[in-house]
């Protein structure tokens, strides 16, 4: 198996875990937080779908899915690149309202795609190279597309 079909096989495992995770839930259940402090699944499926979008985005040097095909309106959010759910208080958690199933599970295999077609695109020697990150140690291509 090569290097590319590991990391896809990885990314269609979270699809499958998702589609199992979310599947019957109601509005009310994407929305139940089971204690105050918690984030909800609804919540969780949009940052998680959010995280890989903006960073796999990030390093194809294009606009994130989330505001090129607009999927911030369907989720009834602004246009705002930043919000993916890092720094989210408790209210912020709350106050978010989930789509239904079929609009996080389409968001999460939208972005899944051109996840694919990117992975697919890269040759092996480009996952060592360096970001420009003020980080240590100093994230690689590599190590970006599995730390979602």
């Amino acid at each position: 198996m090569d290097w590319r079909d590991s990391v896809i096989d990885a990314y269609g495992r979270v699809e499958q875990t998702l589609e199992r995770a979310l599947n019957g839930l109601t509005p009310g259940d994407l929305n139940w937080q089971p204690h105050h402090d918690s984030n909800s699944m609804g919540w969780l499926t949009w940052h998680l779908t959010r995280a890989q979008d903006v960073r796999l985005s990030a390093l194809m040097g294009k606009e994130q899915l989330y505001l090129s095909d607009k999927w911030y309106a369907r989720f009834n959010r602004t246009p705002d690149p930043q919000d993916r759910g890092f720094g989210h208080s408790s209210e912020d958690v709350a106050a978010f309202e989930s789509p239904d199933v079929q609009i996080l599970l389409d968001y999460y295999r939208a972005v899944l795609e051109r996840t694919k077609s990117y992975i697919r695109s890269l040759a092996e020697a480009e996952l060592g190279e360096e970001l420009n990150e003020d980080r240590q140690p100093v994230p690689t291509v590599g190590t970006r597309i599995v730390d979602v």
